[in-house]
């Protein structure tokens, strides 16, 4: 492998941030800084098809190109990264998002230099949660994606609406969404530092590979290597609500999602795309990766707990989004409704760990968080550029669209049924490998989860309906059509959808040799 090769994830990991270091520097002028901007962000593009080209397939379930160079010795903490077929597919997710969303955001006029170099920041921040394998490494990446996010929503989001905090205290709409984002990310952040911290203490590293040796196999009563008698297995049992309660918050799951219609109702159309394309899947992404491995004893025991969390998220917010009259406020309940489906495969492959229903339902969970990347950032897009044009999302007040903007109505419901999961189009797949996995798992959760599912229709017709074919209102007569720019940013994402519904053994071969890999280990 030649040099460069080797060092490919770091030249992915990190072009974005040198890239927004250099945007620093160039001149005042918005045009040359938006794309400047697009041109980086193409970058890690590029080299992630290098690296899905040279990648071994036939090893999905290891982890490839590492690179392991010394960080803080004293606590046995390492730049330690690599990529395997979860990573894989979440690294190709995320540098093809950012691109788009960039361009998405050519029409940002206010502090455009600062901007650009905030969504490069976030773009590092996210590929390193999924190529860290070092678990303070990962805690950093982790938290350095909070950062962009919160001042992207604070500093460019919709400056419409005030929020009653507390009576007779009001504060900015998009303020109260970024502090209330801040707030409970980094709430669920500090359990998930102090579980990380003692995996490291008690097993004597922060490799996230040696640690997953040694920590599922201690045995004895208490906690080695602290000077406190801690039960064992009362110890695994915190750290592994802590893990969960800080990836449910970021998922979110049921109830912990009351941060995101804020988040999505008053961030920039591309912090919305980036937020429920890639963000969401962070906390999905720390199920597969830490959960599931690292405690299969109490996921199997509280597996329960999760589907049922899973399937209210899945009923309640396709329910919530149903009664949605803001159509962005909409799209945004529509994502806790998805991504409930992600977390009830999750609980039904630590109910029957090791089984052919547990591959069946982390296939069709990994296959969703990529499907749901791909429809959520375009309904979010799409939903901005009707917002641009008519500067309201009350779908009361639209109607008769289709006639006057048949690009956009067109556009609208290809995507709109990927979302809802048309058979010949990404989204079914992947909702049907969920349920065929957990159906004779956990029945009845799957049986709740599918009375949502039976409400995502409802929804996305509602929202249809009342866009598109209601009687025309005359002051959108003249609304003009998608520009060269907007079909750029959503065709590749059209393009996707299609494919990955004819054709997904596209990405489900390297799925599914990680998740045959993963079901292994869990099950020991």
């Amino acid at each position: 492998m030649s040099p460069w090769m080797q060092h490919l994830l770091t030249l992915i990991l990190f072009t974005p941030l040198v890239g927004g270091v250099i945007l620093g520097f160039l001149p005042d002028r918005p045009k040359v800084q938006r794309w400047a901007a697009l041109v980086v962000s193409l970058i890690p593009l590029a080299l992630t098809l290098v690296l899905w080209a040279n990648f071994d397939f036939l090893k999905a379930g290891e982890f490839q190109f590492r690179i392991r160079l010394p960080w803080y010795d004293a606590i046995g903490a390492a730049y330690h990264v690599g990529v395997d077929g979860l990573s894989l597919v979440m690294v190709l997710l995320t540098t093809l998002l950012v691109p788009l969303a960039v361009l998405a955001s050519f029409s940002i006029q206010e502090r455009v230099r600062a901007y650009m170099m905030l969504f490069l920041m976030l773009e590092t921040g996210m590929l390193g949660v999924f190529l860290a394998l070092d678990l303070l490494l990962f805690f950093v990446f982790w938290e350095v994606g909070l950062v962009p996010m919160f001042f992207l929503i604070f500093q460019w989001g919709s400056p419409k609406g005030e929020r009653e905090v507390w009576p007779g205290f009001k504060l900015q709409a998009r303020t109260y969404a970024a502090m209330k984002f801040m707030v409970y990310t980094m709430a669920g952040s500090l359990g998930l530092l102090l579980a990380l911290q003692m995996l490291g203490l008690v097993t004597g590293t922060f490799d996230y590979l040696q640690v997953l040796e040694r920590w599922p196999t201690l045995t004895g009563a208490y906690l080695p290597n602290i000077p406190w008698r801690i039960p064992l297995e009362t110890a695994k049992t915190l750290a592994f609500w802590a893990f969960v309660i800080a990836f449910a918050l970021k998922v979110p799951v049921w109830p912990f999602h009351t941060w995101l219609p804020d988040a999505h109702t008053e961030a920039p159309t591309a912090g919305s795309m980036i937020l429920a394309g890639v963000l969401l899947k962070l906390g999905a992404y720390g199920f597969l990766r830490f959960v599931l491995p690292l405690y299969p004893e109490q996921a199997q025991a509280y597996a329960p707990a999760l589907a049922f969390l899973a399937a209210m998220a899945a009923l309640l917010g396709a329910l919530a989004a149903w009664g949605q009259w803001d159509f962005k406020r909409l799209v945004a309940y529509s994502s806790i409704n998805h991504m409930g489906f992600v977390v009830l495969a999750v609980a039904a492959a630590a109910k029957a760990a090791g089984t052919e229903h547990a591959i069946q339902a982390l296939n069709g969970a990994v296959l969703q968080m990529f499907n749901h990347g791909l429809t959520a950032a375009g309904m979010f897009f799409l939903v901005g550029v009707l917002y641009d044009r008519a500067h309201t999302r009350n779908l009361k007040d639209f109607g008769g669209l289709f006639s006057v903007v048949p690009l956009y109505g067109g556009v609208l419901m290809f995507t709109a049924m990927a979302s809802l999961g048309l058979p010949g189009l990404n989204s079914f797949v992947s909702e049907f490998l969920i349920v065929r996995g957990a159906w004779p798992v956990l029945p009845l959760f799957t049986a709740i989860s599918l009375v949502g599912l039976l409400f995502t229709g409802a929804y996305i017709l509602k929202g249809i309906k009342h866009a598109l074919f209601s009687p025309l209102v005359e002051k959108w007569a003249r609304l003009p059509d998608m520009t060269v720019r907007e079909v750029l940013v959503i065709a590749p994402l059209m393009v996707l959808m299609l494919v990955l519904g004819i054709w997904p053994l596209t990405l489900l071969d390297v799925i599914h040799r990680s998740m045959v890999a993963l079901v292994a280990l869990v099950a020991g």
